[in-house]
C-alpha cells in the first residue's frame, strides 16, 4: 500500500473530503499520529485510508480551520494541481 504525507498546502479536495468524512467533528487528541520525520523533527498527522494510499495529513491550526470551513462553504476553490508527494512517510 502507498503511503503519503500530506502537508496542509498540499492538501487536495478528495483528502479533503476523506477527512471530514472520518473527522465530521474534528479529530482528538488520541486520534493523532505521532513520528519523527527524516530530520529527526516531531511530526503530528491523522490518517485516513483509500483503497490503495494511506494519508497521513499534518495536523496543525490551519488543517482544523480548512475542515471547519468545509462545512460552511464548500464552494473554496483547491489547486488540482497540487498533487501529494509519495515520501514512504518521510518528511522533506
Amino acid at each position: 500500500m502507498k503511503r503519503v504525507i500530506v502537508d496542509y498546502k498540499k492538501l487536495n479536495e478528495d483528502i479533503l473530503d476523506l477527512l471530514v468524512e472520518k473527522f465530521p467533528d474534528g479529530y482528538g487528541d488520541h486520534q493523532i499520529i505521532a513520528f519523527k520525520n527524516a530530520k529527526n523533527e516531531l511530526v503530528e498527522a491523522v490518517e485516513v485510508r483509500t483503497e490503495d494510499t494511506i494519508y497521513l495529513v499534518k495536523v496543525g491550526v490551519r488543517l482544523v480551520k480548512a475542515m471547519e470551513d468545509y462545512g460552511d462553504d464548500n464552494e473554496e476553490d483547491f489547486d488540482e494541481d497540487t498533487e501529494a508527494t509519495d515520501m514512504n512517510f518521510e518528511d522533506e
